[in-house]
């Protein structure tokens, strides 16, 4: 396919959301069957770019020398825009039946479906510029998301989600401007661009950078101790949170330090130095705090928002392993989290929907109820627990095995956090099945004898959720093959 395409599917979601609040449509339906057209036909074509890689690089704007607005795919692009483009239309199906019940739904699909196309900007892009540049824009149209109910909560919320990000970004501003002055090219390049020669010995000024620009990209990505804006963006409706928390911001803050680190630094810059050590220990806190956080926690939303933060510090605990083997691993949780996050996001906002309720100790006999909505919940749990045959237990194999074969003593004692953070998974999800399945002793039905599962819009996205939980954890190799390979600099 031409590099021209590279920019097309950016460039199509913007036009779509644009269009929404312009066209005057005479019926709600025409509206849905537009906005799932634009996502759906855009999915297409970068699948189709996916299997007919363009050689080249599309540029979109060259400022001066080397510094352009470019546009790439590359390997490790291809498994976050692949991953992007799979679940975007699905998630915009769910939201057509949960936005019923929600004002200024044009304003919602519109910054809904712009998202999309600045989400794959970050993946395809070509260089640091781009990917800043697209990184920034993310936070400026998912803030109007994030409040969208304009209460008094989402308006705090959204506040704290822009200044955190701003903030972030402003660190990554300093990795970006070292990277572009130091490196041989502001390109991708895997094993780094930096020039030692130019170095000379101020090296611990660079890993000091590296450090400033890891905790810059991990704001998104919800590190300690930069996360508190994650459980409470949860007040945004529940199709833009699973997004925030599974997909689109969160992803990539994880994707943008897998650039920085592999990319950009060098993992062999990195590897054996106080840096790595430093943020491997903070990553590992956070495995665990979060899942500390999620058990204490009694918000359905919010419990799901502090697992969402220990799990991303998973997948960055395979890029601080610095090896090909621990950037696999954090690819295969990066892609298995995902459907296993959006499927309990989607669970939840489908129990809200139905019966507003949003704590975990109203959810006493709704096993019975909305058993098909519960169904896939318990299934998202297993895999999250990393039970055998799901795809959680793979990529959580995946990441043991990698900090096993690094010889990292500090990655060692990932192995007992990864272990921790599975009990104490097992601990905060299955109390909500539990709940469902076996109420108290004498308890009334009669109560929530109007519950009800979803239509079928909601309860599509979730099936093929599951399906793919279920693939990916018995069917794991050619993924796990494919990851290794584009870690290793091949694809």
């Amino acid at each position: 396919m031409n590099e021209w395409f590279l920019f097309l599917v950016v460039l199509i979601p913007f036009i779509g959301g644009g269009a929404v609040p312009l066209i005057p449509w005479k019926k709600r339906r025409h509206m849905l069957l537009f906005l799932e057209g634009v996502v759906s036909l855009n999915s297409v074509l970068v699948w189709m770019l996916l299997l007919h890689r363009p050689a080249g690089a599309f540029t979109l704007v060259n400022f001066t020398g080397n510094l352009a607005i470019m546009f790439q795919l590359d390997g490790l692009g291809s498994v976050f825009a692949g991953l992007v483009s799979f679940l975007w239309p699905l998630a915009t199906l769910y939201a057509f039946e949960y936005m019923t019940k929600e004002k200024h739904e044009k304003t919602f699909f519109m910054f809904y479906t712009i998202t999309y196309g600045v989400t794959l900007g970050i993946s395809l892009a070509e260089n640091f510029l781009t990917m800043y540049c697209f990184y920034e824009l993310l936070t400026l149209v998912t803030l109007p998301l994030v409040m969208h109910t304009l209460t008094r909560e989402a308006i705090l919320a959204s506040r704290k989600y822009l200044y955190y990000s701003i903030g972030g970004a402003a660190f990554a501003f300093i990795g970006m401007i070292f990277v572009i002055t130091y490196g041989r090219t502001p390109q991708f390049i895997l094993g780094g661009v930096l020039d030692n020669v130019g170095m000379g010995a101020d090296k611990n000024i660079f890993l000091l950078i590296y450090v400033f620009s890891f905790f810059g990209f991990g704001v998104k990505a919800a590190i300690c101790p930069l996360n508190s804006w994650l459980p409470q963006a949860g007040v945004a409706p529940t199709p833009v949170t699973a997004l925030l928390h599974a997909v689109a911001v969160v992803k990539s803050g994880a994707f943008a330090i897998m650039r920085l680190t592999f990319y950009c630094f060098g993992a062999d810059f990195v590897r054996g130095t106080w840096a790595q050590y430093l943020l491997m220990a903070v990553v590992l806190f956070t495995v665990v705090y979060g899942c500390s956080m999620a058990l204490k926690e009694t918000h359905l939303k919010r419990r799901l928002a502090y697992s969402t933060v220990s799990n991303l510090s998973y997948i960055l605990f395979g890029v601080t392993i610095m090896t090909p083997i621990g950037l696999a691993a954090a690819l295969s949780h990066m892609v298995f989290h995902a459907f296993m996050k959006i499927c309990s996001f989607f669970c939840a906002g489908a129990v809200m929907h139905q019966t507003e309720c949003h704590y975990v100790h109203q959810l006493d006999g709704f096993g019975r109820k909305m058993p098909k909505v519960f169904a896939a919940f318990t299934v998202s749990a297993f895999a999250l627990m990393g039970v055998p045959g799901l795809c959680g237990f793979i990529s959580k194999w995946n990441l043991a095995a990698a900090a096993a074969e690094s010889g990292n003593v500090l990655a060692y004692v990932g192995v007992g956090a990864l272990l921790l953070s599975a009990l104490l998974t097992a601990m905060y999800m299955l109390a909500i099945v539990v709940r469902a399945y076996f109420p108290k002793d004498g308890f009334d039905y009669g109560t929530i004898a109007n519950v009800t599962d979803p239509n079928w819009q909601m309860l599509l996205p979730l099936f093929v959720f599951v399906a793919g939980m279920a693939v990916f954890g018995l069917h794991s190799a050619p993924f796990t093959e494919l990851f290794l390979n584009i870690a290793q600099g091949g694809f």
